[in-house]
């Protein structure tokens, strides 16, 4: 087989390709054995139909147009292969010359495919790349905050006489309808006002309401079939409370920690604030190094790779027609391919691999979100066919530790910052980061979908 590679554009090529008939003889053959299992011809047993009888009653065209249609992948993947080329997207085939029709086992199947392609991409020196993040910076003040979470955790709440304001918590009662038909019920929700992790508009409809009262908001639905449409919400709060923390004492300490004062507690807390710190500098780090990267490497992005991608989102949301956010979805989809080919580049120039632990590790760590058993999220990601979009996750993010060890990492003052907690692999702070990725697995949406389906029917 002889192929050659023209380039249309830099993520768009065209290839042309011509196999002689020795080479599309197997699958002849094959096409000739499983048409003799589908004839019924009368003098002869199913499957053992001679060729020339099919030829006869089915035609020599339809036996080589079978054997094309099941030869023209692997001579596709062989012609990648060859060139040394990443496709992305569908390939679309066009044959111009087949052999064989006239019965003469001579001849070439010739045919041309073109496909999007990664694009090329000249990495810099890592150590070029320098960045400056936030100081590690303990203050009482971080403390403190530490220490209050930690009381909220073990607070009470009351029962109060009196409207709901910001950081009440209320019960409520609510009712979605869109059109006036009614889509959702729910009862006894509990909610903190002011958290905004429900319906946009919910916390300014609910300060203000008192024990047994009701309102009605206009808000865009965020989940279930009509997720993104316009609809009313009503909500009836049954009650208000506040929560009433404990005393910060030496009780408290005891009660919420294995320490016996709250001195040994305060202390405690300061470590984890720094350990805390030290994380969120290191992925302070690892984002600039990446914008650093994408500002130096502006790769081409195919735009069908693109509107394909784009619609898929768009249509899994029923917004196919909302334009705001298809702008919205196109600029972070454009910007995640570049990422990903500037990524894979560097995977292949430092020769990263994944171990089967470390892909335990991401799934476990994934599987987590989802609160799904490990085995039956690997399970799930093996079934969908996952597996290989996760181990690229996987890589990508070793492959951007390999930068991050090599690039130049400041404080504000001018100080170089070591990275080697963050990108040692085995470190806690590489372990934390991993999680935190894991926990990101939006880099993998049909895995994710797949995970949330599986976990709703749990």
């Amino acid at each position: 087989m002889k192929s050659s590679v023209e380039n249309i554009d830099p993520t768009r090529v065209k290839l042309s390709i011509d196999a002689p008939f020795a080479e599309l003889k197997p699958s002849v053959d094959e096409a000739y054995k499983e048409i003799a299992k589908q004839v019924s011809i009368p003098g002869f047993r199913r499957g053992k139909v001679p060729a020339r009888i099919i030829d006869q009653r089915v035609g020599r065209p339809a036996v080589i147009q079978e054997a094309v249609n099941n030869s023209l992948d692997g001579f596709y993947r062989q012609a990648v292969a060859d060139n040394g080329l990443t496709p992305l997207g569908q390939p679309e085939v066009e044959v111009s010359e087949v052999p064989g029709l006239d019965g003469k086992d001579e001849g070439e199947l010739s045919f041309t495919i073109e496909v999007d392609v990664a694009p090329s991409i000249e990495l810099p020196a890592y150590d070029s790349i320098e960045v400056t993040v936030d100081a590690v910076e303990v203050t009482d003040a971080d403390v403190e905050e530490q220490l209050d979470e930690l009381r909220a955790r073990f607070g009470t709440l009351t029962a109060v006489e009196r409207p709901a304001a910001k950081d009440d918590f209320v019960t409520l009662d609510l009712v979605a309808k869109v059109d006036g038909e009614e889509i959702d019920t729910a009862s006894d929700i509990s909610y903190q006002v002011g958290a905004g992790t429900m319906l946009e508009g919910m916390d300014e409809a609910l300060e203000g309401l008192s024990d047994g009262e009701s309102t009605t908001f206009e808000t865009t639905m965020a989940g279930g079939e009509r997720a993104g449409e316009k609809g009313e919400v009503t909500v009836t709060v049954k009650a208000v409370k506040v929560r009433e923390l404990p005393e910060v004492d030496d009780d408290f300490a005891q009660l919420a920690s294995e320490f016996d004062t709250v001195e040994e507690l305060r202390e405690d807390l300061r470590r984890q604030a720094a350990e805390k710190k030290e994380f969120d500098q290191g992925v302070e780090a690892r984002d600039k190094v990446l914008e650093a990267l994408l500002e130096q490497i502006d790769p081409p992005v195919p735009a069908k790779l693109v509107e394909d991608e784009v619609n898929r989102h768009l249509e899994g949301e029923s917004r196919l027609d909302d334009d705001e956010h298809r702008a919205e979805v196109t600029e972070e989809t454009t910007r995640n391919l570049r990422v990903q080919f500037i990524l894979d580049e560097v995977v292949k120039a430092e020769e990263v691999e994944v171990s089967q632990p470390e892909l335990i590790e991401y799934i476990i760590n994934a599987s987590q979100q989802y609160g799904m058993n490990p085995n039956e999220f690997a399970q799930l990601l093996d079934q969908g066919n996952q597996v290989p979009a996760i181990m690229g996750d996987v890589a990508r993010r070793k492959g951007l530790a390999e930068v991050l060890a090599k690039a130049v990492v400041k404080d504000p003052e001018g100080n170089v910052v070591d990275m080697t907690a963050f990108t040692t692999p085995g470190g806690a702070a590489a372990e934390a980061a991993a999680e935190e990725e894991a926990a990101e697995a939006a880099e993998a949406p049909a895995a994710e979908a797949e995970a949330e389906e599986a976990a709703a029917e749990k």
